[in-house]
């Protein structure tokens, strides 16, 4: 009966810290890279085999001018620069958050892989936003489907660093903890592409004349977004900062206050 209880007790213990493990930091990285960089390579296949004009076509169709003739590509070009991009800034915030995460568990390591996982889908959503582009039935839904896979990309990065910080002190550095200089930023960056994806998706809702061309050209703004939104948050801390100095300063100045008034003219 002892042995039977300490045997339940060790598995519920197992159970329990299992996903708390620590897993390796540079394995996670590595094979991130990997998968960001295949998923980049699938991208840039998609766009140079599909969407090169046929040099008889050129000749006849466009009187030899290859510049008419890729401006018919324009809509596949600009989903190919919009997917792109997508790409490099979720490896970019990737690649951030990482930088800060002083020890990887296996927790953080399964959402890492849901992620990844998502990752893979956005040459598929290029795909689907070239394809059926320029007013067709379905290019409400491919835009759709596009921030849905953009949304849940980045959300399960955004589970990541809300599991560090629920042991920051082991797996975070200083920088990137409450308080820390980084902090508040690296929450605002992570939040951005989720935000950002799930508007677009409700304007797909509201909006009938919403097209793949301004989706794609959202995409591409959206690097903008991340140096304004690193000035906006850097001014609203300093803000912030010296509004508690003023503050603390006023109080400072009233106990200085009450401590030259005497007794009797404190009690009145």
């Amino acid at each position: 009966g002892q042995r039977g209880e300490e045997n339940e007790h060790h598995s519920l213990e197992t159970f329990t810290f299992y996903l708390s493990e620590p897993l390796s930091k540079e394995r996670v990285e590595a094979f991130s890279d990997g998968v960001y960089a295949i998923v980049a390579t699938l991208l840039i296949l998609d766009i140079c085999e599909d969407n090169v004009p046929d040099p008889g076509e050129v000749e006849e169709k466009f009187h030899g001018s290859l510049l008419e003739a890729l401006s018919e590509y324009g809509p596949n070009y600009l989903a190919y620069f919009g997917s792109f991009v997508t790409i490099g800034l979720l490896w970019f915030v990737h690649h951030s958050l990482f930088l800060y995460v002083t020890k990887a568990t296996r927790l953080m390591g399964l959402l890492n892989i849901l992620s990844l996982a998502f990752i893979g889908g956005l040459p598929l959503a290029y795909q689907l936003t070239s394809e059926f582009a320029e007013k067709s039935h379905n290019e409400i839904e491919a835009i759709q489907v596009s921030c849905v896979i953009t949304f849940f990309a980045s959300i399960f990065q955004f589970a990541i660093w809300t599991t560090a910080l629920l042991n920051e002190e082991e797996t975070l550095h200083a920088f990137a903890r409450y308080g820390g200089k980084e902090h508040a930023f690296m929450f605002a960056k992570l939040a951005l592409y989720p935000c950002v994806s799930l508007g677009a998706f409700f304007l797909t809702c509201l909006l009938s004349e919403f097209s793949t061309a301004i989706f794609h050209l959202m995409q591409i703004v959206i690097p903008f977004a991340f140096l304004a939104l690193r000035i906006f948050v850097r001014i609203s801390l300093t803000a912030i900062k010296s509004v508690m100095s003023l503050s603390r300063r006023k109080v400072v100045l009233l106990e200085e206050e009450e401590a030259c008034l005497s007794p009797n003219e404190a009690l009145s």
